[in-house]
């Protein structure tokens, strides 16, 4: 099991993990993977480990878009749709 990466550290990088994510978004793990699985988040995956890496700036940007148009009451499928214009 790897150690956290401290907060700073995190900032600093272009790529994130998804429990990363979790920590700078305040988003449920399972709501991320779900956002994951459905297509709404896109990542890189390493070749050696099968990690998923995900890009920090625009990928947190994109969960804040997705949380926004979910509290407007707005459907998964309704949000993807959404997503699939920008």
């Amino acid at each position: 099991m790897s150690r956290q990466r401290s907060m700073e550290s995190i900032l600093k990088s272009e790529y994130v993990s998804i429990g990363e994510l979790v920590r700078l978004t305040d988003t449920r793990y399972s709501t991320l993977k779900h956002y994951t699985e459905e297509g709404m988040l896109p990542f890189e995956q390493q070749e050696e480990n099968l990690t998923r890496r995900y890009r920090r700036e625009e990928t947190v940007a994109r969960i804040e878009l997705i949380k926004k148009l979910r509290s407007e009451g707005r459907s998964v499928p309704e949000v993807k749709e959404l997503l699939s214009w920008k």
